[in-house]
């Protein structure tokens, strides 16, 4: 059986320059090396690796994301060796699970807005819904982002380095205003003026939640999903959706087509009739 070669701060960097040069965020690459280094130290082959995993009770997603971790550790360091690539073609796709998005009603959003009365914490859940922004993309929003005169936000070099163009609220620019004088830099800052983190703003999310007693799990993901579902149940066409979210297969945003109620509130229960 061939030996997966433990990795070493030269093996890491070559995983690193390689992530770079293909362009991959930093997060993916922390994601990587967090497998990677898993993989590598337990000794065990990809597949008794990733078996072991499911055993333990890890999710779907965790499972393909050790398993896309590891080809790429195999494919990056052992290219010229074909019992390693032998390995790699007797590998498995995990299937990716097929879970509905949570979706917050039009209700429920105004809940989390009116109940959040720290200004800064009480814009990032308005912009994420009313752009349909990633996290990523509300932490690395800049003044200079913003265009008050055609109430746009260009996001630049966002998930696939993709620039995009999604709308401004007259309801956020109007909180914008109030937020600051002094427009330059970061949007969203913390008391120490320091950018805010992704578990920061999954926080207050939470607490906005337990104050308002919606029971849904709730993730700042789940308010780009609800702007998704309620442009398509307004008769948005899908294509614009597809745009605005910044995806790149049209198939990722047919998921919303599953959740809106556009259509399943026109068909009668057979109790109601």
């Amino acid at each position: 059986m061939t030996r997966i070669p433990v990795t070493n701060m030269e093996t890491e960097s070559i995983v690193v320059q390689e992530c770079k040069l293909k362009g991959y965020s930093q997060k993916t690459i922390d994601n990587y090396l967090h497998y990677i280094k898993r993989f590598a130290l337990s000794g065990k082959p990809p597949r008794e690796f990733l078996l072991a995993l499911i055993e333990k009770g890890d999710s779907d997603e965790t499972v393909r994301s050790a398993g896309f971790a590891i080809k790429f550790y195999l494919n990056t360091i052992k290219k010229d060796s074909s019992e390693i690539q032998g390995i790699l073609d007797n590998m498995p796709n995990i299937k990716r699970e097929k879970k509905l998005p949570v979706i917050l009603s039009k209700e429920e959003i105004e809940k989390l807005i009116s109940v959040t009365k720290n200004i800064n914490h009480r814009l990032i859940i308005q912009v994420g819904y009313s752009a349909g922004l990633r996290i990523s993309e509300i932490i690395n929003l800049k003044w200079e982002d913003i265009d008050f005169d055609r109430n746009t936000i260009h996001l630049k070099r966002a998930k696939g380095k993709k620039d995009r163009i999604v709308m401004l609220s007259n309801k956020v620019k109007e909180g914008l205003f109030n937020l600051t004088d002094n427009k330059q830099g970061y949007v969203f800052l913390t008391n120490r003026d320091g950018k805010y983190t992704q578990r920061t703003i999954q926080k207050i999310i939470e607490n906005a939640a337990i104050k308002t007693g919606i029971r849904k799990n709730i993730t700042p993901h789940t308010l780009r999903h609800s702007f998704a579902t309620h442009l398509l149940e307004k008769g948005t066409d899908i294509r614009y959706i597809r745009d605005l979210l910044g995806h790149s297969d049209i198939s990722t945003t047919l998921i919303y087509t599953k959740v809106s109620n556009k259509d399943i509130r026109n068909i009668k229960s057979p109790l109601d009739s």
